[in-house]
């Protein structure tokens, strides 16, 4: 999950109190695009590029005429004093709704978690935490991450093994130990962010991630992901909103070439067009 989030939780749960306002309309650069990204944040972000984040920055910085540049830090506590704050880059290319230590942008895309089960197991028709199928079983999940509370509600935390959150992806992978305990029987199942699951299922063909569309009551499973900048930016923020507007098309491709599983704006159902 490391980010919904972003690893999810990507913003209230890692980054740092903002400075006082500053003079910020004056850090935007107009020659480059100056990108805040976690450089092992797989399949999201990677200082090889390789992240799906990394193809929207190239994205946008051709369609704006503008290189695009990195300040690399890791997604964890700090991230964005380090980073936007400190006047190093000018956007996080995903951020989830709603924090108030950035200015969000229009949300240009809606994902939720996903269950990776075994594609040819007993499982696998499984839509909804609440399936009696899922009783007994160990299924792994993030520790302090949304669905947790949905596992214990319907009575699964008994047997759930808990992994981290807060962790430097440059030396420890969850998302990767716990589609690799399903695989090797450790676990039954696994809940992950749908942006990191959907992507990482790819390179695992006898899994399949199935999007947690049903799940009723709080809090809920899918969130309205943004691109972030600093308190004050008016001005860079509807420049990107419209970017983003003029662009949605293209955005929804490379998510879904990822893998990314895109839901309509309330969680409701798979977004229309793919």
């Amino acid at each position: 999950m490391h980010g919904v989030i972003r690893a999810l939780l990507l913003s209230a749960t890692v980054l740092a109190a903002a400075p006082a306002p500053a003079q910020v309309a004056d850090l935007v650069s107009n020659e480059v695009l100056r990108v805040c990204a976690d450089p092992a944040n797989s399949p999201l972000s990677n200082r090889d590029g390789s992240g799906f984040e990394n193809r929207i920055a190239e994205h946008l910085g051709q369609v704006m005429g503008r290189p695009v540049e990195y300040t690399w830090f890791p997604m964890v506590t700090g991230f964005a004093r380090n980073t936007l704050f400190a006047g190093k880059c000018d956007v996080v290319i995903g951020y989830a709704q709603g924090d108030e230590l950035v200015l969000n942008t229009n949300h240009y895309y809606t994902s939720t978690h996903v269950l990776v089960v075994k594609a040819d197991g007993p499982l696998a028709g499984v839509e909804s935490l609440s399936d009696p199928a899922l009783q007994g079983r160990r299924i792994g999940v993030v520790a302090g991450s949304p669905p947790a509370t949905h596992i214990a509600r319907n009575g699964l935390m008994g047997k759930a093994r808990p992994y981290d959150l807060m962790v430097d992806r440059r030396v420890e992978d969850p998302a990767g130990d716990m589609l690799r305990d399903v695989e090797a029987g450790v676990t039954d199942a696994a809940v992950l962010w749908g942006p990191v699951g959907g992507p990482l299922v790819r390179a695992h063909p006898g899994l399949k991630a199935i999007p947690l569309l049903k799940e009723e009551g709080a809090p809920r499973l899918y969130y309205r992901i943004t691109m972030g900048v600093r308190q004050g930016e008016d001005v860079w923020k509807r420049e990107l909103n419209s970017l983003i507007r003029r662009e949605q098309g293209a955005l929804d491709t490379i998510l879904r070439e990822a893998g990314v599983p895109l839901v309509d704006n309330y969680g409701k159902g798979l977004k229309e067009g793919g």
